[in-house]
């Protein structure tokens, strides 16, 4: 499948959507201060996730990045925050040749519980 015909299917996946500079765009509504990192699914066009890091100097920010660097199998310079520094609802860029499908199997795998396996889960 080539990387039209993918961005054409993220359009039905609100939270993942086509940069236009390239990469994805990932909309996100984030609950630092938890006590592990796991995601809790999709809600309002949004991924919802848990941060274990407290919502303190940009620790959550920079635990958010670092999860989905992760997740992804990126380098963290491809991720990085568009908006929503202080807020919960953030915007996030990734600049990675994955596919739709393939961004979103890896961050819903192991939706709940399972998903405490970042850097600042358990």
């Amino acid at each position: 499948m080539s990387q039209q015909d993918d961005r054409a299917g993220a359009a039905g996946c609100h939270w993942l959507t086509p940069a236009p500079t390239g990469g994805w765009l990932l909309a996100l509504r984030v609950q630092p201060g938890a006590r592990r990192t796991e995601v809790q699914g999709v809600a309002e066009g949004r991924l919802r996730l848990r941060l274990a890091a407290p919502p303190v100097e940009g620790k959550a920010n920079e635990a958010l990045v670092r999860w989905v660097a992760q997740r992804l199998g990126t380098r963290l310079r491809e991720v990085s925050l568009v908006s929503g520094e202080t807020s919960r609802i953030k915007r996030l860029h990734v600049d990675c040749a994955l596919a739709a499908a393939q961004i979103e199997a890896r961050l819903l795998e192991g939706q709940g519980a399972a998903a405490g396996r970042g850097p600042d889960g358990p």
